[in-house]
Formats: C-alpha cells, sequence, structure tokens
C-alpha cells in the first residue's frame, strides 16, 4: 500500500460505499474531490465536502498513517493550516488544528471497493514480473491501448526534445549546428555515439560550413580531428589528407581529439567509425543546409532520397586508413536512415514547429507508422507477453511505456494501469 494509490482512490472515487462518517463519528459527503496538487502542499485543493450540516471548501491531505502527518512535519507549515479532512488509510494518532481541535479525519480501510484492492495488489505484489501487468496487458481492449500509444510517442519526442534544447542554447539556436552535432551522435551509434559528439563539438560550426564546400577538405578536417591522420602511413589518400589537416589545424587552431577514444572492437565493418566518418562527410558536403531541406520534408521516401548518397572513391575499397579491401558502396541503409529519423529528426523538427507554434502531429505519426518495428531486447520481450508490433510508431511508445512507466511502476499514471484497476 502507499499514498499514490489512496491518492488514487480519492481522485476518482473509487469507494465501496457512499455514506462514510468520520473518525468523530460525523457524517461525511463528498461534493467535490477536489484538484489533484502534484507539487509541495496538501494533495488535493479546493475540495468541497460537507460534515453533518456543514458545507466546507478547502484543501485534502492523504497518508497511510494519520501520525505521518507530524512525521511530515505539516503542524509547523502554514501551507496546512486549510486542510479541511485528512484521509488515512490507519489512523494511529489524533491530529490537532490550530485551533486546539481534531482536524476530521476519513479512514479509508474498509472504504475502498474490494475489486479495486485485489487489481492494486495483482499489479504491485509481484516484484519478480518483468512488467506488473505482463499478465493482463493482453486483455487491454485496442482502442484504449492504441491511444495510450499515441500519446506515449509524443511523450517520448517532448522528451527528447527537451534534451535537445541545451545543446541549441550552446550553439546559439542554430538548428544546422545542432543537426550536425546530432547526426554524427547518432552516426557513431551506442558504442562511438558520445566520440562522435565530442568530434562535431570540436569544430566550431562556421569553420564545417566553410569546408563543406570541398569534400576534400572536409573530409581531412573530421578526419584530421578524429585523430586518424596522426599515424604515419604510406597511402597518397592518406597522406593528402593529413597535409590538408595540417593546414587547415593551423589556419583555425585547432586541437584533434585521441583517436583512441573510436571503437573498432567487435563491430560490423560497415560501422567503423572510419565508414561512418566518411559518410558524414559526403552527406554534408552533399547537403549544405541540410537542415532547411529536413524541414520541408513530409514523406519517408524524401529522406530516403535526402540520405542516399556515394562516399569518396578511396572508401569504396576500404574499411581503414591501412588495408584494402573488396569494393562495396557502402551506403547507407534503410534501417540505418531509420534510426536517424527516430533520434534525430523527428524530435529536431518536433521541436523546431513548437518554437513556430504550429506542431503538425499527423506527419510525426504517419512517418513512423511507415517504418518497420525496431529489434531490441524490450520489444523481444513484450512480443514474448503477447504484445505485438505492427511498425516504429508502436516500439517507440512500447519502449517509452517500459522505460518511464513499468520500471519506476507508474501504473496508477498509465491508461493500462488505470483500466486493470476499474475493472
Amino acid at each position: 500500500m502507499n499514498e499514490d494509490f489512496l491518492q488514487y482512490v480519492w481522485k476518482h472515487k473509487m469507494f465501496s460505499k457512499v455514506d462514510f462518517k468520520t473518525t468523530d463519528n460525523e457524517n461525511l459527503t463528498i461534493l467535490k474531490s477536489g484538484l489533484h496538487n502534484k507539487n509541495s502542499g496538501p494533495d488535493f485543493l479546493n475540495a468541497h465536502l460537507k460534515i453533518e450540516d456543514q458545507t466546507w471548501v478547502g484543501n485534502i491531505e492523504i497518508h497511510l498513517k494519520s501520525s505521518d502527518w507530524y512525521l511530515h512535519n505539516h503542524e509547523r507549515d502554514a501551507n496546512y493550516d486549510a486542510v479541511i479532512l485528512h484521509v488515512v488509510w490507519e489512523n494511529d494518532a489524533v491530529v490537532f488544528m490550530k485551533n486546539n481541535k481534531p482536524i476530521p479525519t476519513l479512514i479509508l480501510k474498509g472504504a475502498v471497493h474490494e475489486g479495486v484492492l485485489d487489481n492494486y495488489r495483482n499489479l504491485f505484489s509481484m516484484p519478480t514480473k518483468w512488467i506488473p501487468c505482463q499478465n493482463t496487458i493482453g486483455t487491454i481492449d485496442k482502442f484504449t491501448f492504441d491511444n495510450w500509444k499515441e500519446r506515449l510517442f509524443f511523450e517520448r519526442l517532448e522528451r527528447k526534445s527537451q534534451e535537445i534544447t541545451n545543446l541549441l542554447v550552446q550553439e546559439n539556436n542554430n538548428f544546422e549546428a545542432v543537426l550536425f552535432q546530432l547526426l554524427a551522435k547518432n552516426f557513431g551509434l551506442k558504442v562511438n555515439g558520445d566520440s562522435f559528439l565530442r568530434l562535431s563539438q570540436s569544430i566550431d560550426f562556421s569553420v564545417l560550413q566553410k569546408t563543406s564546400f570541398d569534400e576534400h577538405q572536409f573530409a581531412a578536417l573530421l578526419f584530421g580531428q578524429a585523430g586518424f591522420l596522426e599515424d604515419e602511413i604510406e597511402d597518397v589518400y592518406h597522406q593528402q589528407l593529413k597535409a590538408t589537416y595540417k593546414y587547415l589545424s593551423h589556419k583555425y587552431k585547432l586541437a584533434s581529439i585521441p583517436n583512441k577514444q573510436f571503437s573498432f572492437f567487435r563491430m560490423r565493418p560497415n560501422n567503423f567509425p572510419t565508414i561512418r566518418i566518411a559518410q558524414l562527410v559526403s552527406l554534408f558536403h552533399k547537403h549544405q543546409n541540410l537542415f532547411s531541406k529536413l524541414i520541408t520534408r513530409q514523406d519517408l521516401k524524401e529522406f530516403y532520397e535526402l540520405f542516399s548518397l556515394e562516399i569518396p572513391l578511396f572508401w569504396k575499397t576500404h574499411y581503414n586508413f591501412e588495408s584494402r579491401s573488396k569494393s562495396s558502396p557502402k551506403k547507407l541503409t534503410k534501417s540505418f536512415v531509420d534510426l536517424l529519423v527516430i533520434n534525430t529528426i523527428t524530435p529536431l523538427k518536433f521541436l523546431y514547429q513548437k518554437s513556430s507554434k504550429v506542431v503538425d502531429e499527423a506527419f510525426f505519426l504517419e512517418v513512423l507508422r511507415k517504418m518497420k518495428p525496431e529489434k531490441n531486447n524490450i520489444i523481444s520481450k513484450f512480443n514474448e507477453i503477447g504484445v505485438g508490433t505492427k511498425n516504429a510508431l508502436e516500439t517507440q511508445s512500447l519502449l517509452e511505456l517500459k522505460n518511464n512507466y513499468c520500471a519506476p511502476k507508474r501504473c496508477l499514471e498509465c491508461a493500462i494501469g488505470i483500466r486493470i484497476l476499474k475493472r
């Protein structure tokens, strides 16, 4: 039992009866349960009650035990002076108001619908479950689940866009600069993402813009900053890049980051940091003002077209600077572009639209519905318990559900948990 559950019961009036009495045996009628207060102060504000023949308007405080009033030092807090009812599960102490009269108290134990209590126990009493509702989530009606998944998706989008806000502040609201940093991080994937982000932030974006018109200079700049041009390698292309980087680093007063930050270990060759840097070079050489182009794109096919690129000839026959390999185009795959759209383009575009006061929610829903569902351990586990996925919108929603509702057990704030409790 916890206070969140008692607040939920009070808010939704999930009682087994309607005729209440206070601990002083006075008749109590709940006219309005009040506004749920999630900030500091009493739990519910502006409630309307009738005690005997007197109507009261004020605040409600809810505790597991009445003695918690003193444990939380409410008697010293003026915010609680307007409390008109103390709602508790157990009454183990008398609580006095400032006029030295006992505060009216309602005991909920014995007044909560038994079915609600059973559902609550089933959700919270079995910690070994992967998610609290794994035995019942498959029984939730489609209308409730689909609507909740859409809301979860936008919550996830909102949270991602808030994280981007800090980067925008650092870059003086330059969306082009932030796009480069976010794409660089995503090109590095989980293993090299942080190193790629440091690489993108080690160069002033104005320098990146000036050099991106010349593909050779741009490649020298990124590979040089990443530390891949420090070794002595007997290869003409490497030596040319090295000479160009020496000139650029002197001109723009640059300092490279150690290439030991980039990992090749247990990675597929197409994900090697050298290949991803080469693809990043080609992308931003091909598309100056890439963010402006992304903003106008409205269909997933247009994003695929935008990220269709040819890497420099050298990298078609190499995975690193040292050894030659069988020729391959090393294009960005659709699944990789999907990751870029999910993790970079949609949250950044969502944030941009919010700043413009016009958010096209249908666009975001439609784009992700056209993508194949993601594959990871969390989605596989949902599939095991009977929750299938048809597209990336659903997988993104389930990731949000698991990480931000199931893991912290926020069942009382979850549409699925509420539906189960109400049965």
